[in-house]
């Protein structure tokens, strides 16, 4: 009797604990097999966005819309508040359109340092391990859902070299994604850079297979439109 009351009463306190505490456990493979489970089958995606941009731990900008995804390596972003723009990789490029501006910027997507371009895997081979040179439940990160968990990643090529030990400025670029731990569906991004400025992706609405025609992934310059070569950084 007494061996079941403690069982009882440990999993009553078990059940009052947060859910970091409790998914902190996890190894966060299996977090990141069941997120590139959920995603690699589909050939199409679509979500609803809302991006957020900080500086100094404030909140700056913040703008909406609706992304989609499709194989091999394609994207489509539409902005449509606060003003409507374009950003698409079309496999090749990536390209950018500011319709009030009249212009597109456009570089090689490869060569590409935007913060979106890493998503590209959605539509890709699905593999994290690509990106992420370290990969690690994030600890002390408290999820924005209920059933989340938040990994932490460090980017490829942006891991600091032993020369620049003590530098703040080769702290690498961080990446925090919270995806659900059941479904594995993505609910969230958070990039740091090492300037400390921030960028936070919230996804919702995902559809898999949506019906998406081959053109959507591609930008023909509207007549009068300048195109700009983007500079690499």
């Amino acid at each position: 009797m007494t061996r079941r009351l403690i069982v009882a009463t440990l999993a009553s306190l078990l059940s009052l604990l947060p859910g970091s505490f409790l998914l902190s456990a996890q190894n966060p493979r299996e977090v990141v097999g069941r997120f590139e489970r959920a995603y690699r089958s589909a050939k199409t995606l679509q979500a609803h966005f809302f991006q957020s941009y900080f500086e100094n731990g404030r909140e700056v900008r913040s703008e909406a819309g609706v992304a989609y995804f499709g194989r091999p390596g394609k994207m489509r972003w539409e902005y449509q508040s606060p003003e409507p723009n374009l950003y698409i990789i079309d496999g090749k490029w990536a390209w950018f359109y500011v319709p009030a501006d009249h212009t597109v910027t456009r570089i090689r997507a490869k060569e590409s340092s935007d913060w979106r371009t890493p998503l590209a895997l959605l539509a890709g081979e699905m593999k994290v391990s690509r990106i992420c040179a370290r990969l690690e439940i994030a600890r002390g990160q408290q999820p924005v859902q209920a059933d989340g968990v938040v990994l932490s990643c460090q980017l490829r090529g942006s891991e600091p070299s032993p020369s620049a030990a003590g530098n703040a400025q080769a702290l690498g670029t961080n990446v925090l994604f919270e995806v659900n731990r059941d479904t594995g569906e993505l609910s969230r991004i958070l990039v740091t850079d090492p300037g400390g400025v921030q960028v936070e992706f919230r996804f919702a609405n995902w559809k898999f297979d949506a019906r998406m025609d081959a053109a959507s992934f591609r930008f023909a310059p509207p007549r009068g439109v300048a195109i700009v070569d983007g500079e690499l950084k």
